[in-house]
This record gives structure tokens, C-alpha cells and sequence, in this order.
């Protein structure tokens, strides 16, 4: 019986830390206001800022940075990722901070592309599926576990104890990938020209802009969670962790289900799970008025969202089957403009008179809503290929 390489915990270690980087800040951002003295509108900037530079950072990072070998590159992410979140934890202002966000944002997107694919060529015949499911475990669990751990570190000493904690994990998976992770050849990768022809494709695009609204519903209420349950369910900042925690089961469970569903039928997951996301998004506007309601809902939020995440990337691998590792590298870009821009809206609600908190779930189901629209788009234009 094959067993998969220990190689393979080192970059789950990276891809845990790199994940609760990018979530802690969503569940300390009335703290992180209060401290720095800016406005909740402005703090929320700090996920739309890291959204933005995960965008920007896959194709230029992996440009610069496509001579050298696969394990250095990894090396080069993960100390990146290391330092620039202990930057985050000396931040003397809101500026300093925002700066070290986006180095971190810089080593993301480029850290999961490549692990991946390093994963692969390390796993056993016949399992390449099954490493890089570990190594993407890494991700889910920073939201089972790593969000929720930092919002507690967060609010019971202060906002930076948790960007010291992630730095440490940074630390020790950069120490891990250079002990155990073998090197891995470099192959010559397609022309640029070549890879940035899949974007001439109708359906590629489509796929695209379904990850940028079909999840970025998700992050704009997710980004001001904390003061939701704070100001409107009236749930206490020391209890918003434990609710953070039943968002990230619900995630964890939405993954495992969402996969399986998608080996079998693809696109009707998708578009089933994209249609529950926006129903559950649009309930959360009346159940966030009752506790347990509200944690109902949240579990189901998590699920619903998390479950879109292997459809939508199976889709893009399906319609860019000839530039695999771009298509992917852009929908991780993808995932992130609909994350920056789902903040983005949300914050400009909460700041507009007319609307507020209240409003952010029901603004949230409209986004998705377009997502489940140019989802069942692709549908059709699939079903009518087949067809001629």
C-alpha cells in the first residue's frame, strides 16, 4: 500500500497558515478599527486589499519567478508569507499594515498554483487526486479551525497576537518544505501567448466571472460577520469565535459533499449549490435576529459556500484542459477579485445611510445571484455544443 510522502504535510502545514492569514482579520476587524482609529468601512479594506493583491501577485510572481526550481519558489513564497505577517504584527498604523497584507497577499496565490502541482509529481501512482486533496485540507482546516483560534487569540490578548502565531507556522513550514521536500524539476512551461489564448474562449471567461460573483456574494457579508452578530444579533465578542467555528464545519462538510457531488454531475452541482448559497444568503437577513437561528443559518452558509469551490474549479480545468496550470492560477485570482470586491461592497453599504448592516446579507444573496445566472449560461451554451 502506498503511502503519501511526508513532503506533502510540509506544504498542508503552508497552505493552513497561508488560509488563516487571509480569514483572522474578518473576525477582529471592530478591534483592529478601534486601535489603529479608522473607520469599520476602512478596516475591511485590509480583506479587499489582500483580495487584490493575490490578483496582481499570480501572474506577476510567477512570471518573475518561472526559471527557478519548483522548491525554491516554495521556499521563496513561504518566507515571504513568514515575514510579511510578523510585519503585520508590528504594524504601527493602519498604512504599515495594509503594506504587509498585500506581501502576504503576493505570496498566496502563487503558493497554492505551485504546491499543487508539486504534490502531484510527488504522490504515488494513482493518487495524485488524493495529495492534492491533503495539501488543500490545509485550506479547509484554516477555516475550521485556524480562523476561529485567531479571532479567540484576537480578542483575548490583542489583534496582533494572531499574525505573530501565523508567522511562527510560517516559520516552521519554511524549516519543513527545506528538510523534506525533494527538488522538483522546473519543465518549460507553454508560451505566454499560448497560455493567455484560453481567455479567447467564451466559456472560460464564463467560468471566471461565475468564481468572481458566485463566491464573492460569500465574502460580502462574511468580511463584517463580527459586527453582524455583535450589533444585530447581539451576540458577544467572546462568542463570535465559537460561531466563526460552526461557519468552518459547515465549510469543511460543504467541501467533502460538493466534491463527490461534482465527480458525478458537475454542472447541476454547481448550479444547485450556487442557487442554495443565494437562498441561504438572502434567509440570514431574518434569521440574524435570532441566536440560533442565526448559527443554524451560519452552518449552512459555510457548507453551501464551500461546496462551490472544487465545482467551480473543476469547471475551469474542464473548459482550459490545454494551459492547466494558468487556468488555475486564475481562478485562485478570480476567487480573490470576488472576495476584494464582495468586501468592497459590503463596506460601502454598511457606510451608506439608507442601508447599514442589515441590508449586507440580502446585497450578499444578489451578487450570488449573478453567479447562479452566467452559471446556468455555461449550461446552456454546454448543452448546446453538445447538441451540434
Amino acid at each position: 500500500m502506498n503511502r503519501m510522502p511526508i513532503a506533502l504535510w510540509a506544504l498542508t502545514l503552508a497552505s493552513f497558515g497561508i488560509g488563516t492569514a487571509e480569514l483572522v482579520p474578518m473576525g477582529l476587524l471592530t478591534t483592529i478599527a478601534e486601535d489603529l482609529k479608522v473607520s469599520l468601512f476602512e478596516a475591511g479594506l485590509l480583506v479587499t486589499g489582500y483580495a487584490l493583491g493575490v490578483v496582481i501577485g499570480v501572474p506577476l510572481v510567477s512570471i518573475i519567478f518561472s526559471r527557478i526550481s519548483r522548491k525554491n519558489l516554495l521556499l521563496f513564497l513561504v518566507g515571504g508569507f513568514a515575514i510579511g505577517n510578523l510585519l503585520c504584527a508590528w504594524a504601527p498604523n493602519y498604512t504599515f499594515l495594509m503594506i504587509a497584507r498585500i506581501i502576504c497577499a503576493f505570496m498566496h496565490g502563487t503558493f497554492f498554483g505551485e504546491s499543487y502541482v508539486v504534490a502531484a509529481k510527488l504522490a504515488p501512482p494513482n493518487k495524485q487526486t488524493s495529495a492534492l486533496a491533503l495539501v488543500a485540507s490545509g485550506l479547509t482546516l484554516s477555516t475550521v479551525l485556524g480562523a476561529p483560534l485567531g479571532t479567540f487569540l484576537g480578542l483575548a490578548y490583542n489583534w496582533r497576537m494572531p499574525f505573530y502565531v501565523i508567522s511562527g507556522i510560517g516559520a516552521i513550514a519554511f524549516l519543513a518544505i527545506a528538510l523534506l521536500v525533494p527538488a522538483v524539476k522546473q519543465e518549460q512551461v507553454a508560451s505566454l501567448r499560448k497560455q493567455v489564448g484560453v481567455l479567447r474562449r467564451p466559456q472560460v471567461l464564463l467560468a471566471l466571472m461565475m468564481t468572481v460573483f458566485g463566491f464573492g456574494g460569500v465574502f460580502t457579508a462574511l468580511t463584517y460577520i463580527t459586527p453582524m452578530l455583535e450589533q444585530i444579533t447581539g451576540v458577544s465578542s467572546q462568542d463570535v469565535s465559537a460561531i466563526l467555528l460552526v461557519y468552518g464545519i459547515g465549510s469543511l462538510v460543504g467541501n467533502i459533499a460538493g466534491a463527490k457531488l461534482a465527480d458525478r454531475w458537475l454542472m447541476p452541482t454547481l448550479l444547485g449549490v450556487l442557487i442554495l448559497l443565494a437562498v441561504v444568503l438572502t434567509s440570514l437577513t431574518f434569521t440574524l435576529h435570532h441566536v440560533m437561528a442565526a448559527i443554524i443559518t451560519i452552518f449552512i452558509w459555510g457548507g453551501s459556500a464551500f461546496a462551490s469551490i472544487s465545482p467551480l474549479q473543476m469547471h475551469i480545468l474542464d473548459q482550459a484542459s490545454d494551459a492547466p496550470q494558468f487556468a488555475s492560477g486564475l481562478n485562485v485570482a478570480a476567487f480573490n477579485m470576488g472576495n476584494a470586491l464582495g468586501a468592497f461592497l459590503g463596506g460601502m453599504i454598511i457606510e451608506h445611510p439608507l442601508f447599514g448592516l442589515a441590508a449586507l446579507p440580502l446585497a450578499a444573496a444578489l451578487v450570488t445571484t449573478a453567479g447562479v445566472a452566467l452559471t446556468a449560461a455555461s449550461l446552456v451554451l454546454e448543452r448546446k455544443k453538445i447538441r451540434s
